[in-house]
């Protein structure tokens, strides 16, 4: 397992955690066997926006022992009072399903508190009048709520609330067909959207994936926006490589699911190499580094993806994005201009100008 430092609070937290958008298909049993394993295996953070009630209780045997060893993302806003989920804005039965999902969970506390599902403008302001906004705040006060977050699909609604500087988290739909403008959430152009990653890192703020997959439609040809399908591992991998992002949760269905998850790691770069959408998105790929690493190996050693994403996050403002530019070994000077990068770029970057671009900035 690998693990990324939330800025904000400095937990190590595994770049692979678990949703529960599907895992009630399986047997209490097996939910609790899954999520034992999950924990074995490393993952420590689990996201608890589930589709019904049933997982919670499984989760809360599952978890513990070991509840200081792991992090559950808790939302106010979702409701399991009838066995399914509901969406509430109503105070009194956000407070009972927060109690209730804390017994379930076998836990006085709460890793991180999300202000749930908030996608337009309406939304936020019903929860401020609710009162619901101020009630997990005052938990975070007396130390219940230890970090607050925010789950959205939309990047004005999520810059309006990052502007309030209440988040330490933030859950949002990051996946190549939202990104570009495919599929039902595929919410703002790819601008708006890398603009939202780069002031999440720029400020610290954690980014815990969701739909990484599209809802599974990313992962079959017949679904997919693109007309093809990607797999696993490259969805997961174009997340991970996004600024801001801490984690990646993907729904899974039981053992199997994860045992396969899990494989992401033992899985090599050509697995992992999601360039192929540059061929799906022509006309709104071209000419922006999504630093994908298709263009490595450099002949000269440069890491281009991560010059790049120093280079953006620099401009958005990220003193400490400079600060990471030059401490590395090989920098955007020792360009040799061979053109390697530009001949593999399946985006159409000129890498050779804007290294000297770059150095320039930096300079």
């Amino acid at each position: 397992m690998e693990y990324r430092k939330l800025p904000h609070g400095g937990e190590a937290i595994s770049v692979i955690g678990l949703g529960t958008s599907s895992i009630q298909a399986s047997s209490e049993k097996e939910i609790q066997e899954t999520v034992e394993t999950a924990a074995e295996q490393g993952i420590n953070y689990f996201d608890m926006a589930s589709a019904e009630s049933k997982p919670f209780a499984a989760y809360g045997r599952a978890l513990s022992g070991r509840r200081d060893q792991v992090y559950f993302q808790i939302h106010f806003g979702a409701d399991y009072h009838t066995g399914t989920y509901g969406w509430t804005t109503d105070l009194d039965t956000v407070k009972k399903s927060i109690d209730w999902q804390l017994q379930m969970l076998q836990t006085d506390y709460i890793d991180f508190g999300f202000i749930h599902c908030i996608d337009e403008e309406s939304d936020l302001k019903t929860v401020e009048h609710a009162g619901i906004l101020s009630y997990i705040e005052e938990l975070k006060r007396q130390g219940i709520v230890r970090h607050i977050g925010l789950s959205s699909h939309t990047p004005a609604l999520a810059q309006k609330v990052l502007d309030m500087e209440i988040l330490d988290m933030m859950m949002f739909s990051i996946n190549p067909a939202y990104d570009y403008r495919k599929g039902e959430y595929g919410i703002g152009n790819v601008e708006e959207r890398m603009a939202l990653y780069r002031r999440c890192e720029k400020e610290g703020i954690g980014i815990s994936v969701m739909k990484a997959f599209g809802a599974g439609q990313l992962l079959n040809e017949k679904t997919s926006p693109f007309g093809k399908a990607l797999t696993e591992y490259q969805c997961i991998q174009y997340a991970l490589d996004k600024p801001g992002v801490v984690t990646v949760l993907p729904g899974i269905r039981g053992k199997e699911d994860l045992k396969r998850i899990l494989k992401f790691f033992e899985a090599g770069p050509e697995e992992k190499d999601y360039s192929v959408i540059g061929t799906f998105t022509p006309q709104d790929a071209e000419g922006i580094c999504v630093y994908c690493n298709h263009c490595q190996p450099c002949p000269k050693g440069l890491d281009v993806a991560l010059i790049n994403k120093y280079y953006d996050l620099a401009r958005a403002g990220d003193l400490l994005a400079a600060d990471h530019y030059r401490n590395l070994k090989q920098k955007a000077g020792d360009c040799i201009q061979c053109g390697h990068c530009n001949s593999r770029c399946p985006f159409h970057v000129d890498q050779m100008a804007r290294m000297k671009e770059i150095e320039q900035y930096f300079k």
